[in-house]
């Protein structure tokens, strides 16, 4: 059995796994985070896979945020395909400023409901509970069928909905706080009992990067959460799984020496290009969690005035210290295969340190207690792709996050 790709632009056929296939999405995970546990003796069990697998760097998606990627790895395609270019987005119908998290923004089926179509058993957990209706799009959730369920809601999964009863007390831990480490552990935790219990032939497993926007790789935190990975990495591992280990994006400091963010107010610039309330800069990292990021991150898109002289407004925006590429729709669209009706007349993405924002006012950094972290951009790019069998597999740019489902069902397809 053999299940075709949906999509023209890819032509993959996925094959169907005779090992389990388990892809996890470890949320922020820039491969510093990684190289420093294992340098600190935490992470045994990546370390020998690693050694004994296939181990490279992959591209993500720009931008690089948590819900295109996602789709994208659903998917096996960029936002161009799937239409999942943000996590929140002017919607093109309506003029509002919405969260991307219904599934009426998803243009075509994932990957996981093609697997279920031709017989296969699949499961996916989430961390937070936004990604779950996109995950799960057209799953049927009968008696022995999927299961997409988050950790943050998991005290009222339902049957019906998620396929699983109250998922907490399934597993027998407590429903986490969202922003905490324990959200992403009990992704973890939940994927081990679902391998044992009800063997799907494909799982995937996504997480929440709140440790990865507050602590930089080796600091304890970091350091600690790796090593709590690890152990249940080892006991997937030890089931037989074929393992991909990827993640949605990188994540880097974007504050000054003081610790304040380093933060560029594209709107106040186009208030003075274009007059005030004429201009619209949109920041697709804003999701319901901006207590870790302040909706700050390395990707922006705005919408223009008509009139307004796009050549001398992309100028001025390139000119700004931190800034580094300003393009404007059909560039992006063609560079970084974005869906054209859902980006304004220009992209602007910021250089490592740095990030963009609205206006100063507009943004409440009061919740941040330590020294920004984030994402979105070109420089958080980079990710790794971690297989726990040796398989012949390109690098980076050639290799994507979303070739992650590729791999790991054709080499589950081989044992």
């Amino acid at each position: 059995m053999s299940i075709e790709s949906p999509i023209e632009a890819n032509n993959r056929s996925y094959q169907a796994p005779r090992a389990p296939s388990v892809v996890i999405c470890l949320d922020g995970c820039e491969p510093a985070y990684l190289d420093a546990a294992i340098a600190a003796g935490l992470m045994p069990h990546l370390k020998r896979i690693r050694e004994t697998g296939t181990d490279r760097l992959a591209h993500s998606v720009i931008p690089s945020f948590t819900n295109p990627n996602n789709l994208s790895i659903a998917t096996g395609q960029p936002p161009r395909v799937h239409g999942i270019c943000g996590n929140y987005l002017l919607d093109p119908e309506t003029h509002e400023e919405v969260m991307m998290n219904d599934v009426r923004f998803l243009w075509v089926p994932t990957v996981f409901r093609r697997f279920q179509q031709a017989g296969a058993k699949v499961a996916i957990v989430t961390a937070k509970d936004k990604l779950r209706a996109l995950l799960g799009a057209e799953l049927e959730f009968k008696e022995n069928g999927a299961c997409c369920f988050s950790a943050e809601k998991s005290d009222s999964s339902t049957q019906s909905e998620h396929g699983m009863d109250r998922a907490s007390q399934w597993l027998g831990m407590k429903q986490p706080e969202v922003y905490s480490a324990d959200l992403s552990e009990f992704v973890f935790a939940a994927g081990v009992k679902l391998l044992e219990e009800r063997r799907p032939d494909l799982m995937y497993l996504t997480t929440t990067d709140y440790v990865q926007h507050k602590h930089a790789p080796g600091a304890p935190d970091a350091n600690s959460f790796y090593e709590m990975f690890d152990k249940y990495l080892g006991q997937l591992d030890d089931m037989g799984a074929v393992i991909v280990t990827t993640a949605d994006h990188g994540m880097k400091p974007k504050h000054k020496a003081d610790g304040a963010p380093d933060v560029i107010y594209a709107q106040e610039v186009l208030d003075e290009m274009c007059g005030a309330g004429n201009s619209r800069v949109i920041l697709p990292i804003t999701d319901p969690y901006v207590v870790h990021h302040g909706a700050l991150g390395g990707f922006a898109t705005a919408y223009l005035p008509a009139e307004a002289d796009t050549a001398a407004i992309i100028d001025k925006l390139q000119s700004i210290k931190g800034m580094l590429l300003v393009i404007d729709k059909a560039e992006a669209v063609k560079r970084f295969d974005l869906p054209p009706d859902r980006i304004g007349d220009i992209v602007m993405i910021s250089d490592e340190n740095q990030v963009i924002g609205t206006s100063e006012d507009r943004h409440d950094l009061a919740a941040l207690t330590e020294p920004l972290r984030s994402h979105g951009g070109l420089t958080e790019q980079e990710v790794p792709f971690i297989v726990n069998r040796r398989i012949d597999i390109p690098d980076a740019p050639q290799l994507r996050n979303y070739d992650a489902i590729f791999y790991s069902t054709t080499a589950a397809a081989s044992q």
